[in-house]
């Protein structure tokens, strides 16, 4: 019985099957060989409160394509994968788990249960996602698999935060930092989306201690006004010039605060005072800084107002900010309003507006740190692909302040600090220590805060290796090859990834940075979970396939560029699986005889089995033009698409596997064949055989990384060699890569094939256009162009089988050409059939005289159109013209029409 696919394509029968196959038999396991050149990618690690989204899945599939295509071209390749804790998204989940469930806080629960019931949460929901990349077919080491909190990950986390503190770039201050109300924490300057907010500008008059008129300035912020310390003006603003030391009163507040001198103000913006808050304002902060002022706060940390306020104490900010402005227009203070657009920054997890307040918070010293990240990229060691996102990068780095590191949460790596409470010294270590080392106490607290979940995600490519220890691991893999990244993280995690880099281990953690955009939905818009938008994979996956959608997504997208998701280009993604599973089946059933023993092949060697080892053996043998034709159209797709991966162009080299397997070997290669595998020539159909299996195994193979489920079940089902150590399964994810050589170029063949198709496409074109049936048999004349009437000749056998054609003649002189005939232009060649031949004359009547009456109809239409004097004198000018236009096209259809119609009555008569 013949052993073959099954006769649907239904990739549910055997994906998850496969899957678990490459799993459980090591197909992803990394090995650390010596003889073997290193390839590394570090998964960037999905939040364990994620849900596998589109975003996800081309990320990861873009990874494992580079991943799949560096293993089989024999690198020991590794997709580290991993997850990241995600301090703030998680802890909000377990909080509103907490509360759901037992009416609780986590202040109820204390810090030690608070985090037994978040690493809870981690064990029961954290590796879904996880689960979710294996359905995508995600070729990952996981055995290798980490967590950003798991021991290893901590002791580098501890050991990096003591390392910095230690050469003093780690420090503790009271400075400004971003604030979420509603998350309660800080939040570093990249946790913070800006995005523009219509608003208003109010204008207060601030009067003169003296008397007099005083100052107006304007405010977007008037619920600030409460910290006010004062009012700056620029050195060389004229009109403040004789203001500067005296003082002002704050409205209603009553509070005296001075004028003051500094380069901070615009005299060109607003009325070129600016009012000073430095608890609440960045600039404002340095303006405080250099001028020695003080800096209260007004707001706390839940976005109330505090005793500052005064009768307002308590209330939200912005219904503060209603009431203030209310009271103080009624009370004759108020100037003016302007609308205007307001740069607003909110928090990038729950989207609060971030409120600035100082607070005593851990910050990373930058500047020394940002210096060799920028080297790195200017040099060359570090590569942007496309290089246009060194820009976003460099600028990033320019502009850097110094990172504020802690956060008030508990799920987190704690800060490795102690404060001795009755000394004060603060104690910064990687083990716990038990005794002040300044004044022998016991008595130690350890910092209350979390760092900032990317300040362990920062080390993530080579904590993940062993780092700090010396692992082979480290030695083996580490840097890394490529990172896979959207566009929208870079200055999130590749530049603090970079910096770490360079601070821990010298060298940068990866060499080449892939970035890619976002996946739209088909109308451009982001998806989101307010849109409605979103398309979950795991159900694109259920009704195609994860083959349809890793092809869609790898194809559809280009370095750097968002891509739209189309349901279409899915559907074309499936159709191409089936057309291939099809096809391989042809294949399979003609290896084997009754038996579903396989037939004998080429003789190359003992046992064949159609692999790329039968080089020189295929070269030896009497092989036919259209072998030689697949084989080096084999040959140069696997020059183009390595190269093409090598540059990431992943599309590009999608879309050549693509044409080599749909149109050159099922529309051609196999069309051209059949007739031989169904001859009597027993030694030929051995040749025919021996080409089908090697070009399908290369084609397969060049596929595999965009469509490993596919490819592998196929490849199950081919003649395969004894296994060896390198790959006991015989597993196609382990197989080799084709390599591209001179010795399978064929130009001769391949010139004669590329002739024959191009006449043979001609011919159905001109079937199609007299509407002839592909069956109908036919005859050609073909008119040699002058030295290629070898090449022309030489595909007469294809062209009689493929366009059914019964009898060529050749000719070399256009007089020679018969009247009445079709014909069509090729490189090398012209193609005249004749109308004889083609024409069903009395069907072509009948839709020649129905055109005929169509055209006339509209010609009359439009005629009268342009007749009537309303239409002409009142209808735009572009809508005129556009009439007149159709009047003329349709009147030389018309008379083309008459013509012919005048020669097909003639024969019908």
């Amino acid at each position: 019985m013949i052993k073959n696919l099954a006769k649907t394509y239904d990739p549910k029968s055997f994906e998850d099957r496969i899957y678990e196959e490459w799993e459980s038999k090591g197909a992803f396991r990394a090995e650390r060989d010596p003889s073997k050149e290193s390839f590394c990618i570090v998964m960037p690690p999905p939040n364990i409160t994620g849900q596998l989204h589109m975003g996800h899945a081309l990320d990861q599939t873009l990874q494992d394509v580079l991943t799949r295509f560096k293993r089989l071209q024999g690198y020991s390749a590794l997709w580290l994968p991993g997850s990241d804790h995600a301090s703030i998204a998680t802890e909000v989940k377990v909080v509103e788990k907490i509360r759901a469930d037992e009416g609780l806080e986590k202040e109820d629960l204390g810090r030690e249960e608070f985090l037994n019931r978040a690493w809870e949460w981690k064990r029961v929901y954290g590796g879904k996602i996880t689960k979710q990349c294996r359905k995508l077919g995600d070729s990952c080491d996981w055995e290798r698999e980490r967590f950003t909190m798991d021991e290893g990950c901590n002791k580098a986390v501890r050991h990096f935060f003591v390392q910095l503190y230690n050469k003093g770039l780690i420090y503790r201050g009271n400075r400004l930092i971003n604030w979420c109300p509603e998350c309660g924490t800080s939040l570093s300057d990249a946790e913070v989306e800006h995005e523009d907010k219509t608003g208003s500008y109010w204008y207060f008059r601030y009067p003169g201690v003296d008397g007099s008129e005083g100052v107006v300035v304007a405010t977007s912020r008037p619920e600030t006004m409460f910290g006010d310390v004062a009012i700056a003006v620029h050195p060389s603003d004229e009109r403040y010039k004789d203001m500067v030391g005296k003082k002002v009163i704050l409205p209603i507040v009553g509070k005296e605060i001075p004028i003051i001198a500094d380069p901070y103000p615009d005299p060109e913006k607003g009325t070129g005072a600016v009012k000073i808050t430095p608890a609440h304002d960045e600039n404002d902060f340095m303006v405080g800084q250099r001028n020695d002022l003080p800096s209260p706060c007004c707001i706390n940390e839940d976005a109330t107002m505090n005793e500052l306020a005064g009768k307002y104490q308590g209330m939200d900010r912005y219904e503060c900010r209603k009431e203030w402005v209310k009271d103080l227009d009624e009370a004759g203070y108020l100037v003016k309003t302007e609308e205007m657009v307001i740069p607003a920054g909110t928090c990038y997890r729950c989207h609060t507006v971030v409120e600035p307040m100082l607070s005593d918070q851990w910050f990373v010293k930058m500047e020394d740190l940002a210096k060799p990240a920028m080297e790195a990229a200017k040099s060359g060691d570090l590569r942007h692909v496309p290089e246009r996102f060194e820009k976003t990068y460099m600028h990033w780095l320019e502009e850097i302040r110094d990172w504020c590191i802690s956060r008030q949460l508990w799920w987190g790596h704690r800060i490795p600090a102690w404060y001795c409470q009755d000394c004060g010294e603060i104690i910064v270590a990687e083990d716990t220590p038990t005794t002040c080392t300044k004044c022998g106490s016991s008595n130690l607290k350890q910092d209350e805060d979390v760092l900032d979940t990317w300040f362990s995600s920062a080390l993530w490519p080579f904590s993940t290796l062993g780092w700090p220890e010396e692992t082979e691991d480290l030695k083996y893999f580490y840097p890394t090859n490529v990172l896979v990244t959207g566009y929208d993280i870079i200055f999130f995690w590749v530049v603090r990834m970079v910096f770490s880099a360079l601070e821990t281990t010298g060298s940068v953690p990866f060499h080449d940075v892939y970035v890619h955009g976002l996946v739209r939905d088909a109308q451009g818009r982001k998806m989101s979970k307010s849109l409605g938008n979103g398309i979950d994979p795991l159900e694109v996956i259920d009704q195609y396939g994860a083959d349809a959608l890793r092809f869609m997504l790898t194809t559809g997208i280009t370095p750097g560029n968002d891509m739209r998701f189309k349901e279409d280009r899915l559907e074309s993604a499936r159709n191409f699986a089936n057309k291939l599973w099809n096809a391989s089946r042809f294949v399979i059933m003609n290896l084997q005889d009754e038996n579903g023993d396989f037939l004998p092949m080429l003789e190359c060697c003992d046992e064949c089995c159609g692999s790329a080892c039968c080089n020189d053996a295929a070269l030896k043998q009497d092989i036919r033009d259209e072998d030689k034709w697949i084989l080096s159209r084999v040959n140069d797709a696997a020059k183009y698409i390595t190269e093409a991966m090598e540059r990431y162009d992943l599309a590009l080299a999608g879309q050549r596997a693509y044409d080599l397997i749909w149109n050159e070997f099922c529309d051609w290669y196999i069309e051209i064949v059949k007739e031989r595998l169904y001859g009597d020539d027993e030694e030929d159909k051995k040749v025919a055989r021996y080409i089908l299996v090697r070009v399908l195994k290369s084609v397969l193979t060049l596929l595999h990384p965009f469509m490993p489920f596919i490819t592998e079940e196929i490849w199950s089902y081919l003649p395969q060699p004894e296994a060896d150590a390198d790959n006991p399964d015989n597993f196609l994810i382990k197989g080799q890569w084709p390599q591209y050589s001179d010795a399978f170029t064929f130009p001769e063949e391949t010139e004669k094939l590329e002739m024959a198709m191009s006449i043979i496409r001609s011919i159905r074109n001109i079937r199609a256009e007299a509407e002839a049936a592909p069956s109908k048999k036919l005859t050609a004349v073909i008119l040699c162009g002058e030295g290629r009437e070898d090449v022309v000749k030489a595909g007469e056998r294809y062209i009689k089988k493929l366009a059914n054609i019964t009898e060529i003649t050749f000719i070399s002189d256009k007089k020679e050409v018969p009247e009445e005939t079709m014909s069509a232009v090729v490189d090398g060649a012209e193609v005249f059939i004749p109308l004889d031949d083609i024409m069903d004359y009395e069907a072509e009547l009948d839709r020649l005289q129905k055109e005929k009456k169509r055209l006339e109809g509209e010609v009359k239409r439009v005629t009268g159109k342009l007749s009537n004097e309303g239409f002409v004198s009142k209808a735009p000018e572009k809508v005129v013209e556009e009439e007149r236009a159709k009047k003329v096209k349709y009147e030389e259809m018309l008379s083309k029409v008459i013509e012919r119609l005048a020669i097909v009555e003639a024969k019908v008569k």
